[in-house]
């Protein structure tokens, strides 16, 4: 297990986060998603801080909080230290019937910071994270309500997750000039079926020094190599109930085929070639596993030990690539700045 530092931050979190999404099953939505008990969840905590996995992601949410109960348990039934856990979760969605139990506003950030360490256990939470893009909450009140749990001690880190490029980067700006603390991490979508957070986010992080926590990198199941292009696959899967997320089937199978040649090679699941993949990319910080049994967990804890070739990831990057899209490829056509380099590189005028 390798660990980085989250963002521009001396936190080191491992390349594997756990997460929970599928500890409970509460309410109807989460059972198609969840199911493991508190059992079982504590044999899943233990044998991921056993191999090395110190970073632990769940969300107020999941089944509609009882993830959040069961992670807690889990990590206190471990016998591991707080310290040696850096624990995520997540405040956004509807925790309530109210109107106000929702979003990115004060009242709400604070009422479900509340509530997650209640159900938690903990009396302070590593890394908070907003869960998605709020369109009616100005970004200054959401930043200074983290600040201030941030100064009182019940947060430490501040995160966001499923923004876009512009609403980060606004977020950034505003933290720098008030002196608030600065999101360090963004939690998105990545696999190597759906590359669109290189256009603009990932240059974005890379510039501001922001952590990249990939969700679903096996893209809710498909690039297990468990399925087919005719559609076929285990009917236990959560495809199979929950068709999440959104993907372009034809990409996907595409991209199955080519890391079925090397999985084949190097006899190991396709699965662990598409993490391999995600793990391999400079800019990425810890990727998000979920499991529903050991055996699963196992063989994605496993795709740390695959290091893929340049010619094994130039292929990959190959036929995963993205369509060409504006302004991308008229910067490409233009070269400008290439072209100044080169002519400067030489000590022409």
């Amino acid at each position: 297990m390798r660990y980085r530092t989250l963002g521009n931050t001396g936190l080191l979190v491992s390349e594997i986060c756990l997460g929970t999404m599928t500890f409970g099953g509460r309410g109807g939505f989460w059972t198609a998603i969840a199911g493991v008990d508190q059992a079982a969840a504590d044999d899943i905590v233990r044998r991921s801080l056993d191999a090395g996995v110190n970073f632990i992601d769940t969300a107020d949410v999941y089944s509609e909080g009882h993830s959040e109960e069961i992670t807690g348990q889990a990590i206190r039934n471990s016998g591991r230290p707080r310290t040696d856990v850096v624990l995520a979760t997540k405040v956004f969605g509807p925790t309530g019937r109210g109107i106000n139990d929702r979003g990115a506003s004060r009242g709400h950030i604070m009422d479900g910071l509340k509530a997650s360490l209640r159900r938690l256990g903990m009396d302070y939470i590593d890394l908070y994270q907003i869960h998605a893009f709020d369109p009616v909450t100005p970004v200054e009140e959401t930043l200074r309500a983290l600040e201030d749990l941030v100064r009182q001690g019940w947060i430490r880190y501040v995160g966001v997750s499923n923004w876009p490029a512009w609403h980060l980067m606004k977020a950034l700006a505003l933290a720098d000039r008030h002196g608030w603390s600065r999101p360090v991490s963004l939690q998105a979508y990545y696999t190597i079926a759906g590359r669109d957070l290189e256009r603009e986010l990932v240059p974005l992080m890379q510039a501001e020094k922001v952590g990249l926590m990939v969700w679903s990198p096996l893209a809710g199941g498909l690039l297990t190599g468990k399925f087919t292009r005719q559609g076929q696959g285990p009917g236990d899967a959560r495809r199979a109930s929950f068709d999440f997320p959104p993907v372009n089937r034809e990409r996907v199978f595409d991209c199955v085929d080519a890391m079925r040649t090397i999985a084949d090679a190097r006899r190991v699941s396709v699965a662990r070639v598409a993490l391999a993949y995600v793990l391999a990319k400079p800019f990425v910080t810890s990727v998000i596993i979920g499991a529903k049994s050991i055996q699963q967990l196992d063989d994605n804890l496993a795709a740390t030990e695959v290091k893929l070739t340049a010619q094994e990831m130039a292929k990959l990057d190959e036929v995963s690539a993205l369509p060409t899209e504006y302004p991308g490829w008229m910067i490409a056509f233009q070269g400008a700045r290439e072209s100044a380099a080169h002519i400067l590189s030489e000590g022409r005028p």
